[in-house]
């Protein structure tokens, strides 16, 4: 049963990701959909596929620094090719994680350090998604300030603000009652405070990252601006602050490369921006085709490996 289940579920992000897409596709005017994607020229989309070499540089650059900090050694050509293998792995396989769970696993493998080496990337993509809730905070003000409404519950806070304390509570209670885990937590605790909170590496960590989301809003922008939705600097801010919201949504893990739900959130916020929906949904469909054919290096990777592994005739 638990195996069928580990078969099902992958499936079932699949047909999540086609379901959401199929109904962003009924609700919008498909032919102007059509229309607003052929702006696109070869020329604008390879500039930003040259933005996605840079975001792959930094995001190798950053695990390595990481890992160092934690006592592990892992030389940058390395890093740069398993984070290609990751981000194609992430883009073809359910949930957007697995491939960084595989590149755990084999930096575990070369180095012999399994808790480090998970803790190295783990911790890596935190410090993104740490800048990622700063830009998010800053977009929806700044979208709130300049008049564009939008459906965020802030009369829920307090009660997002008591479940995370119940959660740390919780956590703390359990750490008590149990010594491994509590041993777990301490060491996590050290990790955290070695590669990410403590001096230098918060400063070094917050300051790739932001260059690391500066690179993700350049890919957008580019674009934007080839689709001709970049007209003026206002124009400029709003497509970036709606960037940022959509760079939220593709964290979601319930279907395949965030296909589907970026997609949906597209659709709903650019009408609360006065833009038209298929601008949005044009704008994240292409973003979607950009971040697949960034990744597909890590093809060639895993090819290699394959071929590497296969016995001599």
């Amino acid at each position: 049963m638990t195996v069928l289940r580990g078969r099902i579920r992958p499936v079932l992000r699949w047909v999540v990701a086609v379901s959401l897409i199929g109904l962003v596709f009924f609700t919008v005017d498909t032919a102007l959909l059509w229309r607003e994607m052929a702006r696109l020229s070869p020329v604008v989309f390879f500039s930003a596929l040259a933005v996605t070499v840079v975001q792959v540089m930094v995001s190798a650059w950053r695990w390595r620094y990481t890992v160092s900090r934690l006592g592990l050694s892992l030389p940058y050509g390395l890093a740069v090719r398993e984070y290609y293998l990751a981000t194609f792995l992430n883009q073809v396989l359910p949930g957007g994680v697995l491939g960084d769970v595989n590149r755990a696993w084999r930096h575990s493998a070369d180095s012999g350090q399994r808790l480090a080496a998970l803790h190295g990337v783990a911790i890596e993509r935190l410090s993104g998604q740490l800048v990622l809730a700063m830009a998010v905070v800053f977009a929806v003000v700044w979208l709130a300030s300049n008049g564009h409404v939008l459906a965020v519950p802030f009369d829920r806070l307090w009660l997002l603000i008591i479940v995370l304390v119940a959660v740390i509570a919780g956590l703390f209670l359990v750490s008590r009652l149990s010594g491994r885990l509590a041993d777990y937590l301490g060491q996590l605790r050290r990790d955290l405070r070695r590669s990410l909170l403590g001096w230098p590496a918060l400063p070094v960590q917050l300051s790739s990252s932001l260059l690391l989301l500066a690179s993700y809003l350049a890919a957008f922008l580019v674009l934007a601006q080839g689709a001709g939705y970049v007209h003026s600097v206002a124009s400029l801010f709003l497509i970036t602050a709606l960037s940022v919201l959509l760079l939220l949504s593709m964290v979601i893990p319930v279907t395949v490369a965030g296909w589907g739900v970026r997609e949906g959130v597209a659709a709903l916020l650019w009408p609360l921006a006065g833009l038209p929906s298929e601008q949005g949904v044009a704008l994240s469909v292409s973003y979607g085709v950009l971040v697949f054919v960034s990744g597909l290096p890590g093809l060639l990777v895993l090819l290699r490996g394959v071929k590497q592994r296969q016995p001599a005739q």
